[in-house]
């Protein structure tokens, strides 16, 4: 029924069913949609926009992002990337408390190299209301890349991340109010 690349471990699917609960409770009115399928032609589709925004920053906020440090586990590495990801997109990021309803909350899951260089982003959920925010999720992860070795982590290089989208289309990554 599902290859074995699209199997979730249990610890997985418990993160999975927690970051899908919090997106509930936020209320942003969005739905979800297909993980690996619907993000290609997305993709495909979204390059005209991002260029606009994005090449100032992405060579110059890589050079001002201090090096990534060594994490002991996955919760700290979280942390550490989702600060790096405000760090790189200082105009389009918030730090504060989010609003109390939501633009958007895309999710994302980043497959990682052993050196942390980005290998993979797949669409965990694409928001139905302003779906722009999901290129712009992404644009931000590769923003904040590299995000420093992982090869002592246990495998799958990989992680979820919710962003928090207010109505200025600034982002809030969930692992940041998660602490």
């Amino acid at each position: 029924m599902s290859s074995p690349s699209r199997r979730l471990s249990a610890s997985r699917w418990a993160a999975v069913a927690s970051l899908f609960l919090v997106v509930g409770l936020v209320g942003c009115g969005s739905k979800p949609t297909g993980s690996t399928p619907a993000p290609a032609p997305a993709q495909a589709a979204a390059p005209a926009p991002a260029p606009k925004a994005a090449p100032a920053p992405a060579t110059g906020s890589a050079s001002r992002l201090p090096a990534p440090t060594a994490s002991k586990n996955w919760n700290e590495f979280k942390l550490q990337a989702a600060k790096r990801m405000v760090a790189a997109n200082p105009s389009g990021s918030y730090t504060g408390k989010p609003q109390q309803m939501l633009l958007a909350i895309p999710v994302l899951e980043i497959e990682l190299n052993a050196d942390g260089s980005i290998k993979n982003i797949d669409v965990m959920r694409r928001p139905s209301q302003a779906p722009e925010t999901t290129q712009l999720a992404i644009d931000a992860v590769r923003r904040a890349g590299p995000f420093g070795d992982v090869s002592k982590l246990p495998k799958p290089w990989k992680f979820a991340e919710a962003f928090l989208f207010n109505d200025d289309r600034r982002f809030k990554p969930r692992t940041i109010d998660a602490q």
